[in-house]
């Protein structure tokens, strides 16, 4: 794997940058011009190019237009000499990442290609995530995300999806229970028969039975189950041999479930159940999701797309998202009508670094399935200290076990 591609004419310059560069501990395939490095300018290239502007031949304008041609998303990072400002003004309207003069300070320019870097490799996540959205099943193609909670869950989908048993979708407000309940419906063998979605606040007794009649060979999804009425609890937990699958979803735990249905009831429902992680807990996910979000909202609004620098997408990792994907979608509506005083703010270095250790206690809970004994010692902590961290974040061991 390649950082950058430095295309520089002078020798001298050339080596000289490649050293600094390498010294700060990014990888360089240096060369002397255009020529040397077209056949490298390509959408597989997982660096950046710096390339100097005053070359012979093809010079750094050719390189920027070429590179723009080949793959818009490659960021290309230019040099040129002291005060050529109508040059950097072009160079910046035709797509550059960034235009520094030489000589250009090591920090800022070590700083501008890391900036660039993370571009380019969420830019290549982005797209492999879509082309995997593209070719595969339901789950890979509507539960988006690319970290391992992520894809956690599309594996959980598919299990309970091949089984016959009553499902219970849990998290919290925003995850989207009733998109991942519609994707067990689709993956299942009666995908293709019909999927009735009702809202438990509204359900009597007639409206349920109804409902279960007209989910025949398909499913019936319940949402917010925890707020069906007693008469309605009563009615469904008699149903017997309806050749209907009942899928349901509640945003309350499942032992507050236990109390608040009949026990009939919540016994029959709890066959299997998928848990659907929160954006705090995958925090990989954040800029996967509104890249989507942000591309649907333009689409809806008739809106040309627009760019998510990295800082944004910084930010947006930083965030707790109480709401989740639901919060989430509604910030992408606002920043793509262009709403820049409501964008959220990261939180200082503390704030930061408490959101890793959270993200780590996670991945490594989800990765022992609960087990909290196997994630202490994995992360080399005392117990004590373990459970001291997992209060101090809010999470629970049992709650992320496998059912």
């Amino acid at each position: 794997m390649t950082d950058v591609l430095l295309v520089e004419d002078d020798m001298a310059v050339r080596e000289a940058l490649a050293q600094t560069l390498e010294l700060a501990g990014l990888s360089v395939m240096a060369a002397g011009s255009f020529v040397a490095v077209k056949d490298r300018i390509n959408r597989e290239h997982d660096g950046v190019v710096l390339s100097d502007i005053r070359m012979p031949g093809r010079d750094g304008m050719h390189l920027l237009a070429h590179a723009r041609s080949v793959d818009p998303d490659l960021p290309i990072v230019l040099l040129t000499g002291e005060g050529d400002v109508p040059t950097a003004v072009r160079a910046m309207s035709d797509g550059a990442f960034a235009f520094l003069e030489k000589p250009c300070d090591p920090d800022e320019l070590t700083r501008t290609l890391r900036k660039a870097l993370d571009m380019r490799r969420a830019a290549l996540e982005i797209r492999r995530t879509k082309a995997d959205l593209e070719g595969g099943d339901a789950a890979a193609r509507l539960v988006f995300g690319i970290s391992p909670q992520a894809a956690a869950l599309r594996d959980a989908v598919r299990a309970v999806a091949r089984g016959h048993a009553p499902v219970i979708v849990h998290g919290e407000p925003g995850v989207g229970t009733p998109k991942i309940a519609e994707v067990v419906h689709l993956l299942s063998q009666r995908g293709a028969g019909p999927f009735v979605k009702r809202a438990a606040t509204t359900l009597d007794a007639c409206g349920l039975l109804e409902a279960v009649d007209r989910a025949k060979g398909g499913s019936l999804f319940l949402d917010r189950v925890d707020a069906l009425a007693p008469p309605a609890q009563h009615a469904l937990a008699q149903v017997e041999d309806a050749d209907v699958r009942l899928l349901s979803a509640t945003h309350e735990s499942l032992d507050h479930l236990r109390q608040i249905l009949d026990p009939d009831l919540f016994y029959r429902l709890d066959g299997l159940r998928v848990r659907i992680p929160s954006l705090r807990e995958r925090p990989q996910d954040i800029p996967v999701l509104f890249e989507r979000y942000l591309a649907q909202a333009c689409e809806q609004a008739d809106l040309a797309p627009r760019p998510v620098p990295p800082e944004l997408q910084a930010r947006l990792m930083a965030q707790d998202w109480p709401g989740n994907a639901r919060a989430l979608m509604n910030y992408a509506m606002r920043y793509a009508m262009g709403l820049e005083e409501e964008t959220p703010q990261a939180g200082g270095l503390a704030d930061r670094m408490r959101a890793v250790e959270r993200a780590i206690l996670v991945e490594t809970l989800e990765r022992h399935g609960g087990h909290a004994m196997a994630a202490a010692e994995d992360l080399k902590l005392p117990r004590k200290t373990f459970y001291d961290k997992l209060t101090r974040h809010g999470l629970k061991a049992d709650d992320f076990r496998r059912d």
